[in-house]
């Protein structure tokens, strides 16, 4: 989980994920990192704790502005 959450920050500081813009979806980080759900949803968890990351009900979640 450490590794995804280091690589989620650089991909956020690279700018490749933008402000403002809206993370891939669960199943989609489970696709591309080869993780389960739940290790997908523990990290989204601890960098919306973080305030990384924010919530949008109904919408998703988006890299905090």
């Amino acid at each position: 989980m450490d590794e995804l959450i280091k690589d989620l920050l650089r991909r956020i500081d690279d700018g490749e994920l933008p402000r403002g813009s809206q993370i891939p979806s669960t199943q989609q980080l489970s696709d591309h990192y080869n993780l389960s759900l739940s290790t997908i949803h523990r990290a989204v968890a601890t960098l919306r704790k973080q305030g990384v990351l924010v919530g949008r009900p109904g919408r998703g979640v988006f890299v905090a502005e």
